[in-house]
């Protein structure tokens, strides 16, 4: 049998949908860890990273709010990043070895509460190495306008903005190659359950093997 829990990476590209197949895999029983979501919480709370961050992009990327907590003015961030793919780098290996740090530390967790499966989603998995020992990968795909009208839905970016970050990281057919399954979420809701259900089905066969 398996060593629990089987350690599975979701990514995709911006658009993608790669946080709706895990919402769908949470609501399955697999706990999720949301390496995006580690990573903006780091910003504001790992003095390491905060100092960094001010490094690269001055002090004036932090602010502190009347009740003492702190923001960092993300929007700033992300047009200097997406068009500086040096700087995108840079700011990568601050953060990455910290999230996977906290990782391990969800990987123990679930070890000790007996999880079948922890799914670790993240945008940039490759990029960052955090794909390191898992033993699943899936990639959602889309088709590129479809990405695009998602991600202009989400938010008040322009088209333009969201062409230059998607286009900042690694392309879809890429993904694919390293993936060893695939959910393609160009069709509908009911489409996509199905096929997550069946990524499912698999990955936790071959957990019982």
């Amino acid at each position: 049998m398996t060593d629990f829990p089987v350690l599975v990476g979701v990514t995709g590209g911006l658009g993608s949908g790669k946080s709706t197949v895990c919402r769908i895999l949470a609501g399955l029983g697999c706990a999720i860890f949301e390496a995006d979501s580690v990573a903006r919480q780091l910003q504001v709370t790992d003095p390491g990273i905060i100092k960094g961050i001010e490094g690269l992009f001055g002090k004036g990327v932090y602010h502190r709010s009347a009740d003492g907590s702190l923001s960092v003015d993300r929007s700033m961030i992300a047009g200097k990043v997406f068009s500086d793919r040096v700087l995108l780098e840079k700011l990568n290996r601050l953060i990455h070895p910290a999230v996977y740090q906290a990782f391990q530390k969800a990987v123990d967790e679930a070890r000790r509460k007996g999880t079948a499966i922890l799914v670790k989603e993240a945008a940039i998995l490759f990029e960052s190495g955090g794909d390191k020992d898992l033993d699943v990968i899936i990639v959602v795909t889309a088709d590129r306008e479809l990405r695009i009208q998602r991600a202009l839905q989400r938010g008040s970016v322009s088209r333009e903005d969201v062409i230059r970050r998607i286009n900042a990281q690694w392309p879809q057919e890429k993904l694919v190659e390293r993936a060893d399954y695939v959910i393609d979420n160009s069709g509908t809701l009911d489409h996509l359950v199905a096929r997550t259900h069946q990524v499912y089905n698999l990955i936790a066969m071959r957990g019982r093997c």
